[in-house]
């Protein structure tokens, strides 16, 4: 976990300085739920969550490209956990005339949970609430993302994206259950800002 970490907080300043002129944010509001992926679309009730990242494009044709990502999210599950992860995807988009695009994404990272309800062990013939130091949990993602470009000739236009993002968090409990299926659904907007290089 730890070469991981070590390795995601090389790649994100990358992205970040080798842009030559603009620098792409995603952010988005998501509703997490665990449910079996490409079972429900919706789920109730919400479980909010943010993220944002950034990414960099492999090769960048005319509609279409090959990308990379970088991302910090966090969710907030009232009877299970709340968790903050870092991951990386590799993306592919395909962009219509239209402006619309479709995409799908693979990625892998590192999540770390907390409980959010309150944890007690027997000791000394009585019970003492626990202290809860967290989980460290690793998380496959599979993503299919709609999106949509206002400015449709523009390389570097503003895009409203709708994604459907199914993980896997790894290990949850080994002598139980040794893993937990989750799905996350995004609105997000990636936009630009300018870097030095600009100014």
């Amino acid at each position: 976990m730890h070469k991981l970490l070590y390795i995601l907080s090389i790649v994100i300043p990358t992205f970040l300085f080798s842009q030559e002129k603009l620098i792409p944010i995603n952010v988005s509001l998501l509703n997490e739920s665990t449910a079996i992926p490409y079972t429900r679309f919706i789920t109730l009730p919400v479980h909010p969550g943010i993220q944002v990242g950034t990414e960099c494009n492999y090769r960048n044709k005319e509609h279409s490209r090959l990308f990379q990502t970088a991302n910090i999210c966090y969710f907030y599950h009232n009877y299970l956990a709340q968790g903050i992860g870092i991951y990386s995807e590799l993306g592919y988009e395909y962009r219509l005339h239209s402006g619309f695009a479709v995409g799908g994404l693979l990625g892998l990272g590192y999540m770390h949970t907390l409980t959010t309800a309150e944890e007690f062990t027997f000791s000394n013939g009585q019970y003492v609430k626990k202290t809860d130091k967290g989980n460290a949990r690793i998380f496959p993602s599979l993503s299919a993302d709609v999106g949509y470009y206002p400015k449709k000739t523009e390389k570097h236009s503003l895009k409203l994206f709708l994604r459907y993002q199914s993980w896997v968090e790894y290990p949850y409990s080994p002598d139980f259950i040794p893993l937990m299926t989750h799905i996350n659904l995004h609105l997000g907007i990636k936009f630009f800002i300018k870097t030095k290089a600009n100014e």
